[in-house]
């Protein structure tokens, strides 16, 4: 049986359960919706472009964490599967990222630009979550 749909993973193990997978698939969702909500009010403020841009790129970095020990305990995550946990979230709001800024890109900007510089974003803050899920995991890992 496939890992992601297993029903009951082993104890330890990387794999999640098909609970732990639909919470992880819904966060994902629900996470880059509101992202893309953020990242939309940003950008009509004209705040993503240039120097005001670095700095909202800057202030993902610690703003992410909140979400990833989230999706930790949402899922109630073992160390050895808060990485595939956040990778499945984040595959699911990059999904949706490609098909917003394919079909319905005004979501994110008024214009073109707008659009790119909030689309980025959202990929800029996925790979932000997913580093910080690894140190995550780590640090439970000593723990």
């Amino acid at each position: 049986m496939n890992a992601i749909a297993s029903t009951h993973a082993p104890a330890g193990s990387a794999a999640l359960n098909a609970q732990q997978s639909g919470v992880m698939i819904v966060a994902g969702i629900v996470l880059w919706y509101a992202a893309a909500v953020l990242l939309r009010a940003l950008s009509d403020a004209q705040l993503l472009g240039g120097s005001t841009g670095a700095l909202v790129f800057a202030a993902t970095v610690p703003g992410t964490l909140p979400f990833v020990l989230l999706l930790r305990r949402l899922g109630g995550l073992g160390a050895d599967q808060v990485v595939p946990g956040y990778t499945l979230a984040t595959t699911a709001a990059l999904l949706c990222d490609g098909v917003a800024m394919t079909w319905y890109p005004a979501l994110y900007g008024a214009d073109d630009t707008a659009a790119r510089l909030a689309a980025g974003g959202v990929i800029f803050g996925g790979a932000v979550g997913l580093a910080l899920a690894f140190f995550v995991a780590a640090q439970m890992r000593r723990n």
